[in-house]
């Protein structure tokens, strides 16, 4: 990127994170996208409905402008229900939940200057105003941070890693993960023995 607009890169670098988040869901079965693969019930298609959330939220009421109701956004829904899909909402409700937050934040983006001030409600009182600039670090934070569970779930399911799917960032030549695994697991076994 070749670019002196500090908020051009900073969108720049939020659109990666979030194309890679879309791409892990690319070619798994309902079941794969949805199945918890952590004990904290971690999943590919909760996560991108979690980012969603955080999207409307951060680029939406912080700076007073609202983003759409969601359902987990009630007194009765568990604090993590945006974290995990119920089985009448498809991966394209989802996807497109998702792309919807990005045109909504796209919106404020663009109408805000990076010091322009706003007001997080569900911070501690102390960190609760901001500014865009704040807020587009927190997100690309945020959506990267989530981007790296979305990797290892990804590979753990069926072996695809990297960015994205014409650039995996990892080498193409063969490499044997196997044999570099083994090397690992012996080291992490060795240094684990009773000395």
């Amino acid at each position: 990127m070749s670019t002196a607009d500090p908020k051009e890169t900073l969108v720049h670098y939020l659109q990666n994170a979030r194309d890679a988040m879309v791409w892990k869901l690319d070619g798994l079965s309902e079941y794969d996208i949805r199945r918890p693969l952590t004990p904290t019930g971690t999943n590919l298609l909760g996560l991108v409905q979690h980012l969603a959330s955080v999207e409307f939220g951060y680029l939406g009421e912080t700076f007073g402008r609202p983003g759409e109701h969601l359902r987990w956004h009630t007194e009765e829904a568990d604090h993590n229900d945006d974290l995990w899909v119920i089985p009448e909402e498809t991966r394209e409700d989802i996807v497109g939940l998702y792309r919807r937050a990005w045109a909504h934040g796209a919106e404020t983006i663009a109408a805000l200057d990076l010091d322009s001030p706003g007001e997080v409600p569900w911070w501690r009182e102390e960190r609760r105003q901001v500014t865009l600039h704040t807020i587009l670090i927190h997100l690309l934070a945020e959506t990267a941070r989530h981007a790296g569970h979305a990797d290892i779930v990804r590979e753990s399911i069926d072996g695809a890693a990297g960015v994205r799917a014409d650039s995996s960032n990892l080498p193409d030549d063969g490499y044997d993960w196997a044999a570099l695994r083994a090397r690992v697991e012996a080291a992490a076994r060795a240094a684990a023995a009773p000395g």
